[in-house]
Order: C-alpha cells, then structure tokens, then sequence
C-alpha cells in the first residue's frame, strides 16, 4: 500500500491556468493525460520523484461526468472553488478491501493523447465524496513501466491534512502514515475535512501549493 496520486480539481475552462500555475511555481511541465471515458473527466499529470504523481482533473461536459462518481466529485469540488480534491491508495490486491468494505471495486481507464489506454480498478469514491479525508483505492492493471509517475524529478516533501488520523487508520486497515512512505503529514485546522497543503521541493527551494 502506497501513495498513488493526488488530485486537483477545477472547471473546464480554468485547467489551463491551473496548470500553467502549479508548473510554474514548481518548475515543472505536466503532460496531457487524456481522458477518462467512462467518467467524464479528463486530466493533465506531473510526475513526481515519490513514485506518486499529482493529476489536475476537471469534468467534461458529458453524460458519464452526471453519473460516475468520480466525474460528480470533481464537477462538485470545481462548483465549490477548486482545489485538492483527494487522495489515492495503490494497493497489490484490491480483494481484500472489497471484502472489508462489502462491495467491489470498479474498473476505470484513461486513454492518452498518444492512444495508450491504461486501466485500473478502484474502489472508496463514493466514501471520499461523503468525507474527503479518505482515499480510495486503485490496483493497476497496466504495466508498472507505465504508470504516471515515471520520469518525475520534483519531490512531494509534505502534506497538509485537516482530519481524523484514527478514522483514516480504520478506513486504510493500517497505520495512516505507511501509505505515505517518508513524506510528512502535518495534521492542521481547517474549515473542511480533507487535504489543505502540498509542499514541495524543487530546483528554487521549498513550494507550497493551497
């Protein structure tokens, strides 16, 4: 079990900006990640050094973006402002979560500019949308060699995370911080339950991104 990725949510017509922003204070380029057919959705990824990777997602103006979960969470995140949205777990083995939580897990997939479909199963969004200190949970179907955090050079050092340690223990079925693998998790006050902060290190130091 494993940070995979974390995602940021805003509209359509602001994704552009956002990621000429974050690339900007972190002196990275994020590549086009294509789009998720079955959810509405479509994202453009950093890579990060971590092994993990951070996704800006928004909702297409589709029918599958109504319907999936994940295409309701980011379309509701972006309506309330944007921001971070949520994080995900990688696991070896999903069964063992379906069993945990009674139900399985669903299969997604994103197709890349370049025709690449890579495919997952992923299970705990729903949850996530009801309290947004959770994650869910993803186990890749696709080679390890393509997975979206190849090539990333910047560091994810830190995050900022309003929340329960205890329920997010019980909700992984471990210790909240062995998914996070020697990044820090700052537990601060917020008005809302879920990820507040992400710091970073690049080339020009320290980066924090609200």
């Amino acid at each position: 079990m494993r940070l995979d990725h974390i995602s940021y949510a805003c509209t359509t017509t602001e994704l552009a900006d956002v990621v000429q922003r974050i690339g900007s204070d972190l002196g990275a380029t994020f590549v086009d990640g294509g789009r998720h057919p079955s959810f509405g959705t479509r994202n453009f990824i950093l890579p990060l050094a971590n092994g993990c990777y951070i996704e800006v997602v928004s909702a297409l103006d589709h029918p599958a973006a109504d319907k999936a979960p994940f295409g309701r969470a980011v379309a509701q995140r972006a309506a309330d402002g944007g921001g971070w949205m949520s994080w995900a777990v990688s696991v070896d083995d999903i069964a063992p979560i379906e069993g945990r939580l009674g139900r399985e897990a669903r299969p997604g997939h994103r197709i890349r500019p370049d025709g690449q479909d890579l495919c997952w199963q992923q299970i705990g969004v729903l949850d996530v949308m009801d309290d947004a200190q959770l994650p869910f949970f993803v186990q890749w179907s696709s080679p390890a060699s393509d997975h979206p955090s190849t090539g990333g050079s910047v560091v994810l050092e830190r995050v900022e995370m309003c929340g329960d340690p205890t329920s997010i223990s019980d909700w992984l079925g471990t210790d909240h911080e062995v998914p996070f693998d020697g990044i820090t998790v700052e537990w601060v006050e917020a008005d809302e339950p879920g990820l507040v902060a992400l710091w970073f290190a690049t080339p020009h130091g320290s980066v924090r991104i609200d």
